[in-house]
This record gives C-alpha cells, structure tokens and sequence, in this order.
C-alpha cells in the first residue's frame, strides 16, 4: 500500500466519560492551606496524569504536554492507555481519538464500552455520560481513507488490527508523524482521526453530554443531557 498523506482542516469531537465534579475526598482532612497541598500531592503519586505530566511518555517530554485551558482533558488522553493499548497506540503511551462527527463518536464509545461489560462478564445494566471535547486540526495526517486494499490495521477483528495498528503508529510516530486519518471501523461513513501529539489539538472547547444506557440489551439508547 502506498502510503498517502492529506492536511486535515476540520473541528472534531471527542468523548469522554463525565463524572459529576464533587470535592476531593480527602479534602475534609486538610486543617490549613498548607495540609491541603501536602494532600494534593499525596494524590499526585498515584494520578496517572500528574505523574505524566511531571515525568512525561515515550517520546514526549513534560513540556511537550498541553497547558493553559483544557490541559487536564488534553494530557488524560495521552496519560490513561488501556492495557493492550488501541488501534492506533499501544500500552506505553496514549493518543487522543476523535470524530469529525458526534454522530460517530458516540458509535465508537457504545461498541467500546458494550465490549467492556462483555468482557467483565457484567449485565448489560449501566448508565454512562459522556462530554463533548471539541478540538480543531490544521496539520497533515496519513490518510487510509481510500486505502486499497483496506488495510488489515481496520479490520473489525481487534485481536487482527490491533497489533498491525500499533505498528503502523510506532513507526509513523518515530518517523514525527502526526496521525492518522481514517474511515470509523464502527461507523459507516463516518470518520476518525488519531492525533500522537498534545500539541496539535488547537481551540479546545467542552460540548454537549450525552446519556447512553444499557438497559439489558447490547444496544445502549442514546440522548442528549437537557440543559
């Protein structure tokens, strides 16, 4: 397959789980000003973006982590990795996954979390919110949207795209690449993009929250929180 690249002008949006905002738990313990920062770094020691942010990935150093508003959504992205890592990022360093559509976000985060309680053998009774982080790209992206043949990195298969995925990312990231742009496995006619670097993710901005809901089906229905 001959590798093609394309600059991508486009808002995106990504989703990511919401959690009401509560004061920390460890708050009550803190007497002074000066106890509640020795908490808060008690909490840094095991926050997996605060260590991130002070000792930083493979291939990005602290300062090459976002900062100013959106820092935290921004380098949890790049912090938090799943274990066997993603499509297009394997366990030692995290990505930020969008869509140019909500519409396709929401297809990707109900098949990944429908396989999530699948995989922890738990029924299909949850309720997840998840918010809207909106993020606009200017810059050039390897593009397997017309890839042909289709390459096996976008195989429906996890076990068979996964680790042509992960190389396909480790080589193009080694090399300074950007990301990747690519047709959603989980959509039909929808598309995403992988983005390897905090800095390429310009105009940050939160949206909308939307409910999904297992409710003893495989299929979660879907809403937008009122306001």
């Amino acid at each position: 397959m001959t590798e093609r690249f394309a600059r991508i002008d486009a808002r995106t949006v990504r989703l990511t789980a919401a959690a009401d905002h509560k004061p920390p738990v460890l708050q009550p313990l803190a007497s002074s000003f000066g106890a509640l920062q020795k908490l808060e770094e008690l909490e840094s020691l095991t926050s997996g973006r605060l260590v991130v942010q002070q000792k930083g990935l493979p291939g990005i150093a602290p300062d090459m982590l976002a900062a100013g508003y959106g820092h935290t959504y921004i380098n949890a992205s790049f912090s938090y990795r799943r274990p066997g890592g993603n499509r297009f990022n394997p366990p030692d360093w995290g990505a930020w996954y969008c869509a140019f559509t909500v519409e396709t976000a929401l297809k990707e985060v109900a098949y990944h979390l429908t396989r999530a309680l699948e995989n922890c053998g738990a029924a299909y009774d949850n309720t997840t919110r998840y918010r809207e982080l909106l993020a606009t790209f200017a810059d050039s992206f390897l593009d397997l949207r017309d890839a042909a043949p289709r390459p096996d990195c976008l195989d429906p298969d996890i076990g068979k795209a996964y680790p042509k995925g992960q190389a396909l990312a480790a080589r193009l990231r080694a090399e300074g690449g950007n990301g990747i742009v690519y047709p959603s496995v989980r959509h039909d006619g929808g598309t995403c993009l992988v983005a390897f670097w905090p800095k390429l993710i310009r105009d940050f901005q939160q949206g909308e929250i939307w409910i999904l809901k297992w409710a003893g089906d495989p299929t979660p229905s879907i809403e937008k929180a009122k306001a």
